[in-house]
């Protein structure tokens, strides 16, 4: 018997049962970071016979084990990410559309520490950075 993959180490630890949709959805996910649905289907799709519903459910499930990410930049469909549970921020091109990871500009997530938490139990924040990238300015600096 082969040893389990950390994929469905990490499923039987977020108490999930191990299936091969499942499994290709977190590594299509941490394969393609920031990736959309449509992206994340093509990729799981290339390995394995999966319908788009199974694909969306898979997500649902993941996202709400705390497995994956769901984010959803301004004007962006939803992308999903293997990176979480660090309260990072995203960098996202204005132009082309295009998202990096951002570290806390502090350190250990002090935007957890509102100015006014309203009473409210801050467990995550979400910052976007919006710009160019490097290949988007330097494309507008030439033209």
């Amino acid at each position: 018997m082969a040893a389990p993959t950390d994929f469905e180490q990490r499923l039987r630890g977020a108490a999930l049962r191990v299936t091969r949709p499942r499994v290709a959805v977190l590594s299509a996910v941490h394969e393609n970071p920031h990736a959309d649905t449509d992206t994340i289907i093509q990729s799981v799709r290339a390995d394995l016979d999966v319908s788009h519903q199974a694909v969306y459910d898979v997500l649902r499930a993941l996202t709400t084990a705390g497995l994956l990410r769901r984010i959803q930049p301004t004007g962006s469909v939803a992308r999903y990410e293997g990176r979480v549970g660090d309260n990072h921020h995203h960098v996202v091109c204005r132009s082309c559309g295009a998202i990096e990871d951002v570290d806390c500009a502090h350190g250990s997530a002090p935007c957890l520490t509102a100015s006014d938490d309203r009473g409210y139990a801050i467990d995550e924040a979400e910052v976007v950075y919006w710009g160019l990238c490097p290949a988007c300015s330097t494309t507008s600096r030439t033209l």
